[in-house]
């Protein structure tokens, strides 16, 4: 059996190394894991009350529409029920809008390094995946802006960016969408938008009245803590949301996962908790990495990438050994690691971990 030649070289996504894993073949009692950017300080209690409830319905098939959900999200953000699509993340949100959007021979225009999952389901499409290489850690959106053709499809900006953290402002977001042809969709990916502090970040449900060809990603996997649940949502214009929904697979979310989403909808007190240890976190890596003299991108979500001056693998190879899982291996960022924010005790552990690790590699010519 043959599969489709586009697929045959397509890397599979790695995921974070499990801790029992790690534990496992390094024969380790203690292990944290910093490198799926996973909430350190779990969910909202009301999320797992919801879960318990919904056990009793365990074999129901869940709402396929993710109605009271949908309506949900819709009083919160001020949209309409008929502007949101939810997926197995918001992951599944982009593989749902490659699938309705790109046919072979489409380009989309994206960063690199960004989220793999855009080339990935562009490849998959048979797609043509144009990358404009960051311009200190951010998009160069007028870089990106000139890669527009009338073969571009679709363009992603993910802000924050992951792996770097870093943001677009509002001035230069709205710069670019301006000057962005109506018959192109714009990707804009959020799922860090929560953790953001800083006042020049855009406000993307303004930027959605103003651009109907704009849809954002969102996701519970990150600040909300619901990574296992799977559960991720887009929002954009009722005509864009329709196509994208016709591609749709059926009971595409569960009904835990739409329970919990729904009790952690608006547990404001828990996400605040969350900010502040988070800018906390930040403030106390930063202080570190300032101190044994290494170089940072400015971080904006609930991780921070950060030039340890030496192969990234062997950084990572070095640090597992000690006990400590973080993110290496980024083609375009061979001397940086990404560490995601944990709590006070994980910090400090990861911390004293990196200054032995780089007393023992050395400096590389």
């Amino acid at each position: 059996m043959q599969p489709k030649p586009n697929i045959v070289d397509l890397p599979v996504y790695q995921p974070g190394k499990p801790i029992e894993e790690v534990k496992r073949e390094l024969g380790l009692d203690e292990v944290i894991k910093l490198a799926s950017n996973e909430n350190p300080f779990g969910s909202s209690p009301k999320a797992a009350d919801a879960i318990r409830r919904e056990i009793e319905q365990i074999s129901i098939y869940p709402d396929g529409a993710a109605v009271e959900l949908t309506n949900a999200i819709a009083k919160r953000t001020g949209v309409g029920a008929d502007q949101i699509i939810f997926g197995a993340g918001s992951d599944e949100i982009i593989l749902m809008i490659a699938r309705a959007y790109l046919q072979p021979g489409d380009e989309t225009v994206m960063a690199v390094e960004t989220f793999p999952q855009y080339k990935h389901n562009v490849t998959i499409e048979n797609g043509v995946s144009i990358e404009v290489p960051l311009a200190d850690g951010k998009h160069d959106l007028p870089a990106m802006l000139d890669k527009i053709n009338e073969k571009t499809k679709i363009v992603w900006v993910c802000n924050p960016n992951n792996p770097t953290g870093t943001i677009v402002s509002d001035e230069e977001l709205t710069a670019f969408l301006d000057q962005v042809p109506d018959r192109v969709l714009v990707v804009l990916d959020e799922a860090y938008c929560e953790y953001v502090e800083d006042p020049s970040y855009s406000d993307g449900l303004a930027l959605l009245k103003r651009y109907p060809n704009l849809i954002l990603l969102r996701t519970f996997s990150k600040i909300y803590g619901l990574a296992s649940l799977r559960i991720g949502y887009g929002i954009g214009a009722p005509g864009l949301i329709r196509s994208i929904n016709q591609v749709r697979e059926p009971f595409n979310t569960s009904r835990f996962g739409q329970a919990a989403a729904l009790a952690s909808l608006n547990d404001d007190e828990f996400l605040e908790r969350c900010r502040t240890a988070n800018r906390e976190g930040l403030a106390f890596l930063r202080g570190e990495f300032d101190r044994l003299g290494l170089d940072y991108f400015p971080a904006h979500g609930n991780f921070i990438m950060v030039d340890v001056k030496r192969p990234s693998l062997e950084v990572f190879d070095a640090l597992l050994r000690k006990g400590v899982i973080i993110r290496a291996g980024q083609r375009g960022y061979p001397t940086r690691i990404r560490i995601t924010v944990g709590s006070a005790e994980q910090n400090a552990k990861v911390a004293e971990a990196l200054e032995a690790v780089l007393q023992e590699i050395g400096v590389q010519a």
